[in-house]
């Protein structure tokens, strides 16, 4: 069984910066892509950031290219998103995710996901 556990969000202003984690257990982190989500209130979930599991392939959303860092420490089973430039519509629950084979931006390909964390930019 795998568990993701989210931690890093809170309320922040308008231009600021959050850094989520993703704690990981088990002992195949390293081998599958993980992916970041949110889901606004009254929003269908979206994509946010992927990561393969060697990390030599990442995918953001066009939203958030530049602003939004995914990185992993694998020795750590921890996934991380670096937030920047932070904005009133970036506030949502956000999700980590294992994906269940090749990286992609589709929620339908992650067979494991965080409780999710909220994360509140106020303006």
């Amino acid at each position: 069984q795998v568990e993701l556990v989210e931690s890093g969000g809170g309320l922040v202003q308008a231009g600021g910066s959050l850094r989520l984690s993703c704690a990981a257990s088990g002992r195949t982190f390293s081998s599958y892509a993980m992916g970041w989500f949110r889901q606004a209130p009254g929003k269908e979930r979206e994509f946010v950031a992927a990561k393969s599991w060697s990390g030599g392939r990442i995918y953001y959303a066009d939203s958030e290219k530049g602003r939004f860092t995914i990185s992993r420490h694998n020795a750590k089973n921890t996934v991380y998103l670096q937030m920047n430039s932070l904005k009133p519509d970036d506030t949502a629950v956000y999700y980590c995710a294992r994906a269940n084979g090749i990286l992609t931006r589709e929620a339908g390909g992650y067979d494991y996901w965080g409780q999710g964390i909220q994360v509140t930019v106020s303006s």
